[in-house]
């Protein structure tokens, strides 16, 4: 290839073209792993893909844009939702619960169209998601606007939110796209992701949600998109509202151009040529239901044809030309014959309802959650009850009331446990959270979760004990806490499936070079709730030695930056017991001997502290927050009377406001990095 002196490329002009490319793959592989399931790349490929647009766009900050993919993360948070007015009504839909609703659904039609009754009536049928509302706005092909139904004139805009959605294309592809194209979608949550969030809230002792319903608009409708971000949305797209640039002469057209454009739409949807192909398709989704990755109530039912729903109109609330077929409840009466107590990897112990088996939606049930013992409180659940016990949603089912009419007064109630049921500990239950929980560093279903944290690079990084070795530890008897990953010898490891002489030497070796962790890492590594990296490094800066920590009093933890009343609670109760000492003595023992990083004293940022905020691009947060603290400064995370500098990249948002309002000096990265080029004169 001869290349031309005339005109070079600039870097620029290179890195332009790059991102564009970049920004185009990533969208090809988001299409392919979120709407067909056929991902062509690993995890790791993709991520590369993306870490290298991030660098070229911190790099030439001009080139990011709105529909970047890098741009999913979630911006500042929000003080509330704005109104936003939907151009076309977003109306409700009438309901059919029983297969002759549908029918007569079908003759009211025929009768306002004036055709013969034996006349079939093309639908598009598609199944009823469980999920939120909301209206999508594309202007020349960008999404510009998103928001709720609300009450159909009005809803709330929520276009960050929805901008987080991995499978929801921020520019459209393909050719002909609208110069405007407003779309309405359902948004929802997968089961398992459903399932893993309610996971999470219960082991950091919050209410579960109720579905995943109630979970997707949680998550949609929160004022920090960055917890959005953080929840794995899905959305089905299913009709249009004002169009300008394309036309339709049908729902499955519509469906067919849109799919083209990215975007995504139920691979179940269906046409029939009868209401009787429609009722069957609702056959056929009540048998899928049980089998389907995300909750569905029913099917919708839609006059395929847009003239003839233009002909039939709408009445005040719903269209006449569409009709929700609603499923029958997945409910069933039975006895609740005992309450056991199930252990998670975090310590929080939640009540499970041993159930006298019974069918619901074809499936034997002998198990529901009671989530926590405020809910057994609220509901009254004894052992012994009568109970309506329901599917929505969850492996496992719940028990939604108490049938009291029906008790015999030998039923009887559950207290909180006051030792855990695996290994004795004393149970704890902290101010403001519903879980009660284990927090012995030695109980059996938490050791496998303690080890992988304990070993992790942020932690005591023992390099090569992953959780493949984990796991074998664990099946061969091997570990019973943390403690005794420093017992282990050379003839342990070669128990292991394909060991070598080298590689057992390598594990040995990176154990012996953690009993010299930094202080800090080590209390990172023990695990106690609440407490962060940050945290830990502040503990070990203000106590200086473990010891010192294990006697700290609730006022001289309190009196540490980080540490709050709830953080306080924690700590003490972590280091009050007594079996937690005992494997931290083992430790010490073995030869465990944790370092303190001394804090530079004298340095030109010493008694300053600093707040980042907004997307910076010169570096990261955790290098900005290195450079302070080399200079003898803290990071912190909020503005107030007392803070040195705000450090305000792209798009700052109350942390700036606040700041300008306290007068506290803003300096752009730029002014940062000059800040520490200028001489040091603190010492």
């Amino acid at each position: 290839m001869q290349l031309s002196l005339l005109d070079p490329a600039t870097p620029e002009e290179i890195a332009r073209s790059r991102a564009e490319e970049l920004r185009r793959l990533l969208e090809q592989h988001n299409r392919l792993y979120y709407l067909q399931d056929a991902p062509v790349i690993s995890d790791a490929e993709y991520d590369a893909l993306f870490r290298e647009l991030q660098q070229l766009e911190r790099q030439f900050p001009e080139l990011v844009t709105s529909s970047s993919p890098t741009q999913r993360v979630g911006g500042a948070p929000l003080a509330k939702f704005a109104p936003l007015a939907h151009r076309l009504p977003m109306l409700s839909l009438e309901n059919a619960v029983n297969e002759s609703e549908i029918a007569d659904f079908d003759q009211r039609l025929k009768k306002i169209l004036g055709l013969p009754a034996e006349q079939g009536i093309t639908y598009l049928c598609e199944p009823k998601m469980d999920g939120l509302a909301v209206e999508l706005i594309y202007s020349e092909g960008v999404l510009t606007s998103a928001a709720t139904r609300g009450d159909g004139l009005t809803g709330e805009d929520v276009t960050e939110n929805v901008r987080t959605i991995r499978s929801l294309p921020l520019r459209l592809t393909g050719s002909n796209v609208p110069r405007l194209l407003e779309v309405r979608g359902e948004v929802f949550l997968s089961l398992e992701s459903f399932q893993q969030i309610n996971r999470e809230k219960e082991e950091n002792g919050e209410p579960p949600f109720v579905n995943p319903r109630n979970a997707a608009a949680g998550s949609l409708r929160q004022l920090d998109p960055r917890i959005t971000a953080r929840r794995p949305l899905s959305i089905f797209c299913y009709a249009p509202g004002l169009v300008e640039g394309a036309e339709f002469d049908c729902q499955q057209a519509f469906f067919d151009s849109i799919s083209a454009w990215g975007l995504p739409v139920n691979p179940l949807v269906r046409r029939a040529n009868n209401i009787d192909e429609a009722i069957e398709y609702y056959r056929q989704m009540l048998l899928q239901r049980e089998s389907l990755p995300y909750e569905i109530d029913g099917t919708v039912i839609k006059v395929d044809a847009f003239h003839l729903q233009r002909e039939l109109g709408e009445k005040s609330r719903s269209p006449r030309w569409a009709v929700a077929c609603k499923f029958p409840p997945r409910q069933a009466e039975t006895v609740l014959e005992d309450i056991l107590l199930s252990v998670g990897r975090t310590g929080v112990i939640t009540p499970v309802a041993q159930l006298r088996p019974v069918e619901i939606s074809g499936v034997t049930v002998s198990r529901a959650t009671l989530h926590n013992w405020d809910e057994i409180a609220l509901k009254d659940i004894r052992i012994g009850d009568t109970v309506l016990v329901e599917r929505a949603g969850d492996v496992i089912p719940a028990v939604v009331r108490v049938l009291t009419e029906k008790r015999s007064g030998a039923e009887r109630p559950l207290p909180p446990p006051e030792r855990c049921p695996e290994c004795g500990s004393a149970i704890v239950r902290i101010a403001d959270e519903v879980a009660v929980r284990c927090m012995g560093l030695s109980c059996p279903p938490q050791i496998r979760q303690s080890i992988l944290h304990f070993a992790s690079r942020n932690a005591m990084d023992i390099e090569g004990l992953g959780e493949k070795f984990v796991e074998q530890l664990l099946s061969l008897g091997l570990v019973t806490s943390v403690a005794d990953i420093y017992r282990l010898s050379k003839d342990d490891f070669m128990r292991f499936e394909r060991m070598g002489d080298k590689l057992a030497a390598k594990l040995l070796a990176a154990i012996d070079k953690s009993k010299q962790q930094e202080l800090g890492r080590f209390i990172f590594a023990l695990g106690i709730r609440h407490v962060g990296e940050r945290t830990a490094k502040a503990l070990a800066q203000a106590f200086g030695s473990l010891e010192h920590l294990e006697q700290a009093t609730m006022e001289e933890l309190v009196s540490i930056r980080d540490v709050g009343a709830t953080v306080a609670e924690s700590i003490r109760t972590f280091f009050d017991n007594q079996d937690n000492i005992a494997v931290i003595r083992r430790m010490l023992a073995a030869g465990v001997t944790p370092t303190v990083e001394q804090k530079k004293v004298g340095g030109r940022f010493t008694g300053k502290s600093f707040v980042f905020t907004g997307t910076l691009t010169r570096f990261t947060r955790e290098e900005a927050q290195r450079l302070v603290e080399n200079e003898g400064g803290g990071a912190v995370g909020s503005v107030s009377k007392k803070t040195g500098y705000v450090v305000a990249g792209a798009d700052a948002g109350s942390k700036l406001t606040k700041a300008r309002e306290l007068g506290v000096t803003v300096l752009s990265e730029e002014e940062f990095l000059e800040l520490l080029e200028q001489p040091d004169t603190s010492g």
